[in-house]
């Protein structure tokens, strides 16, 4: 008997002729993940994936908590695989489930038999089972429709598997099957939200954060960089660029309309962004605006925004209110980081009137005025780089 991890794949298993690239690269994903915990073994049958540790010392509750973070999983739950027998299971229930049983009221049994050469069905499977636990837990009362916990019997084609409550894994396609993109990362509550829900649907990220000493402090980057690392625990590593941009915020102050600074800074940041996109494979940009929450996010703001890059544009959270970016910001980690009081370069120079209605011919003319290839060289140039990891 091997306690193992029992992972049901996601929407990839709708996959058709390609879905075993989906799959491969689904173990590849776990694997990283797994790594920092020990050695571990991949089976992958009838639409489950079996995590099987290489030793009984391995901690089973940290692999567990490290699965619920990789995309492409519907759900996963700890389960003991055992003998293909009724007298297996009937011994190894009670003992198996007494951490998950013990405080409950009710549960039920559901039985899943794919091996139909077993002697029998789902239903006796169900009714022996039950009376086993109900004989070990005089506590506990049967309930079909609202149980406590739903103790799950699975006999396959080798082993029967015992496990109680499956969790609800991330969803999503596994990262890296549909290419990579590009983040321009703030320090705010909506970019991070925004790589997460892309990486989710199985984009390989880069982020590309802007930075302005010394209107911006080290701080404000540093906290980029708890951020990503945050979003690195579902997404895999990303890899960070950080583009200096004081030079540029200054000239366009400098020289240009007040009432367009924000969104002439939009423009030359997706003008950086695409260069360096390009150069890492990435085939989009992603942002994290949402229509019209700012005034550089009215339709006509986004589409002069737009007109400065050749990529697409992925914009996840478009269509979302604030409270439901915080949401899944808190969800997954990163709002707690986000209000940290340390100020992007977003927040510089921001003009007391903003143009929420652009032309994007004005916009043109007053972009003129700027030496745009010789500011995007430079800030190239001086651009860092550097890993983010959980």
């Amino acid at each position: 008997m091997t306690e193992i991890l029992l992972i049901k794949a996601g929407e990839l298993v709708l996959k058709g002729n390609n879905r075993r690239t989906f799959e491969q690269q689904l173990v590849r994903n776990l694997r990283r993940a797994l790594e920092p915990l020990g050695q571990w073994q991949f089976s992958l049958q009838q639409s489950t994936l079996q995590v099987i540790p290489a030793n009984s010392q391995m901690d089973m509750h940290r692999a567990a908590a490290h699965v619920g973070q990789v995309f492409g999983i519907a759900g996963y739950s700890r389960a003991l695989r055992l003998p293909k027998s009724m007298d297996a299971i009937l011994e190894h229930c009670a003992p198996y489930l007494d951490e998950q049983l013990v405080g409950v009221r009710t549960f039920k049994c559901e039985a899943k038999r794919a091996d139909k050469t077993f002697p029998l069905n789902s239903p006796q499977i169900c009714a022996k089972v039950g009376e086993q636990l109900l004989n070990a837990f005089p506590h506990l009362k049967v309930d079909v429709h609202k149980p406590d916990v739903t103790v799950n019997i699975e006999v396959r084609d080798q082993y029967a598997f015992i496990h109680a409550n499956q969790i609800r894994g991330a969803g999503g396609l596994p990262v890296g099957t549909a290419g990579d993109a590009a983040i321009l990362i703030s320090g705010g509550i909506d970019s991070p939200v925004a790589a997460w829900m892309m990486a989710r649907r199985g984009l390989r990220l880069a982020a590309i954060h802007f930075a302005s000493p010394p209107y911006t402090s080290q701080r404000a980057e540093e906290k980029v960089h708890k951020l990503l690392g945050q979003v690195a625990g579902y997404s895999g590593r990303i890899r960070l660029f950080v583009v200096p941009f004081t030079a540029i915020q200054e000239q366009i102050k400098t020289r240009c309309p007040e009432e367009l600074f924000t969104l002439i800074m939009r423009r030359v940041m997706m003008r950086v962004s695409e260069i360096i996109a390009q150069r890492e494979n990435c085939g989009a940009l992603i942002t994290g605006e949402s229509l019209g929450q700012v005034a550089s996010q009215t339709l006509e703001a986004l589409a002069c925004t737009d007109a400065a890059t050749t990529m697409p544009v992925f914009r996840p959270l478009i269509g979302m209110d604030k409270d439901e970016a915080v949401q899944i910001a808190r969800q997954i980690g990163t709002f707690d980081i986000s209000i940290l009081p340390y100020e992007d370069c977003c927040t510089v120079f921001t003009p007391r009137r903003p143009r929420t209605r652009p032309k994007l011919s004005l916009v043109e003319q007053a972009e003129s005025a700027l030496d745009l290839d010789t500011m995007i060289d430079e800030a190239i140039e001086g651009t860092k780089y550097m890993a983010i990891d959980a």
